[in-house]
């Protein structure tokens, strides 16, 4: 694997930032390399998961590209004071990593995952933009803001309405993981497989029961795993290579 630690600056964000690239030996071949984009936790960057777990080494097991960019606390979201985050995310990383790599355009070699605030992210790519990522994985997701977020996890209300204006202003809007999940299942184009993972201890358990069972009952296909453990990186280092190996990677 070859590792790149990519500074740029964003026109989107109007601002210098980074991610690093992780780009499997061997030629790419027609198509370019599967591409995982791999998103960091609230209080993370775009050098955590190197930093905090062996995804290089899982990632070069099966041949596929990992694209990590920084989106600070942003929530992935076009902030209401802020900065356009999802604007960043969801359209100029994509096109950016593709014009620097020799990365695949096919739906089904695209996916999305992450951790936590990343959970999160990983799922709103994943719903919301269904005609990029054949799928999007979830580790440890803050997957309900409206309802449980500020409860379980104490976040600042002030910060919270930088990003995401009033709760009324975010329930049932594109940020609303539940209403996002609703439109997908309601309309005629293709959906993305998803898959969940969850420990036993995190705060953020009882949230992600809540989206399991809202996503099955709207017939959403999602591969929902639980085990021991809380919010920590023992838990996602090992869940992450249960992320890989449940991808559909096009095999080179």
């Amino acid at each position: 694997m070859a590792l790149f630690h990519c500074e740029f600056y964003s026109d989107s964000l109007g601002l210098s930032t980074g991610m690093t690239v992780i780009l499997p030996d061997g030629p790419a071949g027609t198509r370019g390399f599967p591409t995982l984009y791999l998103l960091h936790g609230l209080s993370d960057d775009h050098t955590i998961w190197l930093r905090r777990t062996s995804i290089e080494r899982y990632a070069d097991a099966y041949g596929i590209a990992v694209v990590m960019p920084n989106a600070h606390r942003s929530f992935y979201t076009d902030m209401k004071m802020g900065f356009p985050y999802w604007t960043f995310i969801s359209e100029e990383v994509p096109t950016l990593a593709r014009s620097w790599f020799p990365l695949s355009t096919e739906r089904g070699d695209n996916f999305a995952a992450g951790l936590s605030m990343g959970g999160y992210g990983a799922f709103k790519l994943a719903m919301r933009r269904p005609d990029l990522f054949a799928a999007g994985a979830s580790l440890s997701g803050a997957l309900d803001m409206v309802n449980r977020w500020q409860e379980d996890a104490g976040f600042p209300n002030p910060e919270f309405s930088r990003i995401f204006g009033s709760l009324d202003q975010l329930r049932g809007s594109d940020d609303d993981l539940f209403h996002v999940a609703n439109e997908l299942a309601s309309g005629s184009g293709p959906r993305p497989m998803l898959f969940q993972s969850c420990g036993t201890e995190d705060f953020l358990y009882q949230a992600n029961l809540d989206f399991r069972d809202h996503a099955r009952k709207l017939g959403l296909e999602l591969t929902y795993e639980e085990a021991p453990g809380g919010h920590e990186w023992g838990y996602w280092d090992t869940h992450i290579q249960r992320v890989l190996a449940w991808l559909p990677i096009r095999k080179n």
